[in-house]
């Protein structure tokens, strides 16, 4: 049995924060019910190439959307409110990543809501929030890099910013923000019998990224700067080093690692030299140590210092994605799983990250458009909120 089992969610969602958001709690067993829009043939990501997987389906379109069933509904016409009302009923949450402005529009708050279902947590996941001049304003994940400060951050410092390489990292963390949301306040619905909204949007979750960055900023009015070779705001030598095949990343984030590293290069000397004798000095005269680094690290190859230092001190190779995620270590993990795709019958794709009692967690594709109405519309399986006992 999943943890979730028995939780069932409501899910007006499309392309990434909000579908990410629910099949997080797909895979940890929650009915995710996605309404999709009938109107325009569902999620537009279910056309996203270019990997297809039918007329109306996608690669893309999966890797969010794992473990859910489709309903499609237009919710701009009274039928279509009416049934999205009967689904709510028995829900335990409403989530939504729409326009901040168009929850409202659409009755998707709990004021609207409360009267078919007291206990319901109606979660928003918007741009910029419900709540401010920004309300109407379309959003997506790079925006909110560059406003946030984190593309001024990505890159080395000669060259122009950059996103982060990840391609959905704040639709994905802000996703990952509306589960915790919405699973804290069903807690809450179920000890108190009565529902709320939950808000978090893609601003605010990019700038909550910049962590000490900020605290510094707001404090100190201190402004960190983009940083050579990915290194450490505060610490040294936490970067990548060149060597005969590839890049190394260490991560001498304290004393006891600074010590193991300059015996395993071969300059135990370093410990001596008054410019590096301590955190503080070494992140002083980072620029001379880096220097001296790349001349010890640049005389192997990667495998050797992997060799040297795995399990000892924290280092990794810097791999593309082939290298990644065709890695050995991913097949010990169970990290990459297979599922039944009507089109692709042994597609592989991303494990969920968590693991319950030491097993990963079971997966099977979403399904086809509007392939659940038959189940859910006019005929729930239960009369009562999942959480009503």
């Amino acid at each position: 049995m999943k943890p979730l089992q028995g939780v069932r969610i409501v899910s007006v969602e499309q392309f990434g924060a909000g579908p990410y958001a629910t099949m997080l709690l797909a895979d940890l067993g929650a009915e995710v019910i996605k309404i999709e829009n009938a109107a325009i043939g569902g999620d537009p990501s279910r056309k996203t190439g270019p990997f297809m997987l039918g007329a109306n389906d996608s690669e893309y379109y999966q890797a969010f959307n794992i473990n859910k069933q489709s309903v499609s509904v237009d919710l701009r016409t009274d039928e279509g409110k009416a049934t999205l009302r009967e689904l709510a009923a028995t829900a335990d949450a409403l989530l939504n990543n729409l326009r901040g402005d168009l929850p409202a529009k659409l009755g998707l708050e709990y004021k609207s809501m409360s009267d078919v279902n007291p206990k319901l947590v109606c979660v928003h996941l918007s741009a910029y929030g419900r709540n401010n001049e920004r309300a109407s304003w379309p959003g997506y994940d790079y925006l909110m890099q560059a406003e946030s400060g984190l593309m001024d951050l990505t890159g080395e410092p000669d060259k122009p910013p950059a996103r982060l390489g990840a391609p959905s990292i704040i639709d994905q963390t802000t996703g990952l923000t509306a589960a915790v949301g919405l699973l804290s306040a069903i807690v809450q619905a179920r000890a108190t019998g009565k529902g709320c909204d939950v808000d978090t949007c893609l601003l605010d979750v990019a700038l909550h990224q910049l962590g000490y960055t900020a605290t510094w900023y707001l404090n100190e009015g201190h402004v960190s700067k983009r940083q050579r070779r990915s290194a450490h705001y505060s610490v040294a030598p936490v970067q990548t080093f060149p060597t005969t095949d590839g890049w190394l990343f260490v991560m001498c984030m304290t004393d006891k690692f600074w010590n193991e590293f300059v015996g395993g290069i071969g300059r135990p000397d370093l410990l001596t030299d008054p410019r590096f004798a301590t955190p503080t000095t070494r992140q002083a005269n980072r620029d001379a140590l880096t220097e001296i680094i790349d001349g010890e690290v640049g005389k192997q190859p990667t495998s050797y210092w992997l060799d040297k230092f795995n399990g000892v001190l924290p280092v990794a190779p810097v791999l593309d994605l082939a290298q990644a995620l065709d890695n050995p270590f991913l097949k010990t993990t169970e990290m990459i799983n297979v599922i039944a795709h009507p089109a692709k019958p042994e597609m592989r794709v991303l494990s969920n990250p968590i693991k319950i009692n030491g097993q990963r967690l079971s997966q099977a594709p979403c399904s086809p458009f509007g392939a659940d109405n038959a189940a859910y519309v006019g005929k729930l399986r239960s009369s009562e909120p999942a959480g009503s006992s």
